[in-house]
């Protein structure tokens, strides 16, 4: 059934959803529109609608090969919408789901697209701050670029800038997706052009790996991970593009590179890429102390049923993570420093004596073992030198002296 948008607009079919609201096919002035068109109780937020209308400007003025533009915003009664370019094909994480995993060619074909639509963004100063492979749609129109890969461009710009209102937020929540948080945002900080950097580096591993370099497991842990862990080696990928992987996943967000390096940084190593066919890699299994944190969250697999890793975290219990109906946002407590401190791999930044071992880590445990395993045998060499002091002592003690009334000679 149609459904009018503001005057100038027709939705006719729903595309998808996503928290944030509903994507349709509609109708222009100008020909076919994707329309995504905000929830209920966002439109009747005042004060969103007024940022929504001041960030008007900005993103209307954002154009850009692999960007899905912004032609118009709708504020109509109850109907807060975004009217954008129509993009014939699919999203990324759809073909994620069908292939896993993508020829290294055609996976940093794709993010090197991403990354020129990031750098004019960021120069626009718009930081997108949700980059992740629901929101990479593929051109299908188009033609094929390097590794068979098909154009790439980055939708819904501003959205989480829209939502994150300090009064919805505060200071005590986080707006994105836990697998692509960068390690600034889990902190608390704000958000600068660099999250989008790491975001898109987090993607990168995935289309290369099948799953995310700190996602699997309870949210919680994910959160942790970005923040205390580092980056596992994939193996068989050239060199020079893991450095830039582990470069743009530097815990600093100064150490990563910015959007144009990165993109210029990805086509020079498309030519040693092509032919190259996916990696053949495992996905790791989550360590006990991290199942622990799925019993508790209740999504703990089934007995004898290894807890593996996924490409995406569902925060809805019983979702999977390819659900149509995925969370594009999220709100999220901020992980106090203490929570920070102390990992469930011991990989924490916690702070420590020189030379010390971190606690939690397997030379921790080592340590500790060693250290009761000396007080027990220095507790059990006390006591048997005690009770050999006190043998000693009762075997050395002298024998009564006689009885002087039976051993006295007789009177004369």
């Amino acid at each position: 059934m149609a459904r009018r948008i503001g005057s100038r607009y027709t939705a006719h079919q729903i595309l998808g959803r996503g928290s944030a609201g509903t994507v349709w096919l509609g109708e222009g002035p100008e020909g076919p529109v994707a329309i995504k068109l905000l929830r209920e109780d966002l439109s009747s937020d005042q004060e969103l609608v007024g940022r929504f209308v001041q960030e008007r400007t900005a993103l209307l003025g954002l154009e850009h090969p692999h960007v899905v533009s912004v032609r118009d915003l709708v504020v109509d009664g109850n109907d807060l919408a975004l009217v954008m370019d129509l993009v014939r094909g699919t999203d990324l994480r759809t073909r994620l789901d069908r292939e896993r995993r993508l020829a290294p060619e055609a996976a940093v074909a794709i993010a090197a697209d991403v990354a020129d639509g990031l750098a004019a963004a960021h120069a626009a100063g718009v930081v997108h701050r949700d980059v992740k492979p629901e929101n990479v749609l593929l051109d299908m129109q188009g033609p094929l670029g390097p590794g068979g890969s098909h154009r790439a461009l980055l939708t819904d710009f501003g959205v989480a800038k829209l939502i994150d209102t300090p009064r919805r937020t505060r200071a005590s929540k986080i707006i994105g997706t836990p697998d692509y948080l960068a390690p600034e945002i889990v902190e608390g900080l704000p958000p600068r052009a660099a999250v989008d950097i790491y975001a898109l580096a987090t993607v990168l591993y995935e289309l290369l790996a099948g799953f995310t370099p700190f996602g699997g497991g309870h949210p919680g842990a994910v959160l942790r991970r970005h923040v205390t862990e580092t980056v596992v080696p994939l193996p068989g990928i050239p060199d020079e593009l893991w450095q830039l992987l582990v470069q743009c996943l530097a815990k600093a967000p100064a150490s990563r590179l910015r959007a144009s390096e990165l993109a210029a940084r990805l086509r020079a190593l498309l030519p040693l890429l092509a032919g190259m066919p996916p990696l053949d890699v495992d996905e790791p299994d989550t360590d006990e102390a991290e199942e622990a944190a799925e019993e508790l969250s209740g999504a703990a697999p089934a007995a004898g049923q290894p807890v593996r890793r996924r490409g995406a975290v569902p925060l809805v219990p019983g979702a999977r993570p390819s659900d149509s109906n995925r969370d594009t946002h999220t709100s999220m407590r901020v992980p106090a420093p203490d929570e920070l401190a102390g990992g469930a791999r011991g990989t924490a930044r916690a702070p420590r004596a020189a030379g010390a071992p971190r606690p939690g880590s397997a030379r921790n445990r080592a340590v500790t073992r060693r250290r009761r395993l000396t007080l027990a045998v220095a507790a059990t060499l006390l006591t048997a030198a005690g009770v050999a002091t006190w043998l000693t002592t009762t075997d050395d003690t002298p024998p009564p002296p006689p009885d002087m009334e039976n051993s006295a000679p007789a009177a004369p």
